[in-house]
């Protein structure tokens, strides 16, 4: 029996502290449990959504990664959940509140779920700028599973973000 490679796709985010150094922190932490290295876009800023009034501006990013063997979606939600909390993420007490850390699971290869715990893909992914544009860096052409549209065609159907730009180039 042929292993299927599973790519994972992880979004980044961060209002609080040193965004730019817990992301890549992160990622670094990330790429621990990947089989090879991740492949890591721009640091973005980009205009708070749906955010209490006065949140600071926040820094976005998105990875590729290829999963472990045998890892499955849910053990990497509880596994982005543990760095979260080892940034300093604290739980919510208002909704979509500033934060130093958020990690969401965006993809796991052509895999859906609807539970309770995990909706994959991502059920806000496709309407949110800062997830697409730091994607669209990478795999322009992608489109999410059950899906006919593109990465880029999607970006074409959302208002702009005037917020919305590089703030570290990829390296």
């Amino acid at each position: 029996m042929v292993s299927e490679t599973v790519q994972a796709v992880v979004a980044f985010g961060s209002n609080l502290g040193d965004s730019a150094s817990l992301i890549r922190w992160a990622m670094d932490r990330l790429e621990s449990r990947s089989i090879g290295p991740l492949l890591r876009s721009s640091l973005w800023s980009s205009t708070p959504v749906d955010c209490p009034p006065g949140s600071p501006i926040f820094t976005n990013a998105v990875a590729i990664l290829t999963p472990w063997q045998g890892d499955s979606p849910e053990a990497w939600l509880a596994f982005l959940q543990t760095v979260e909390k080892e940034a300093g993420r604290r739980p919510k007490l208002v909704h979509n509140e500033s934060r130093p850390l958020d990690l969401d699971l965006i993809v796991w290869g052509n895999q859906t779920r609807n539970t309770r715990e995990l909706i994959l893909p991502h059920p806000r992914a496709q309407e949110r700028r800062f997830v697409l544009q730091p994607l669209a860096e990478l795999v322009p052409g992608y489109c999410f599973p059950g899906q006919s549209l593109s990465i880029t065609d999607l970006l074409h159907r959302l208002p702009p973000d005037d917020q919305l730009r590089v703030c570290a180039a990829r390296k």
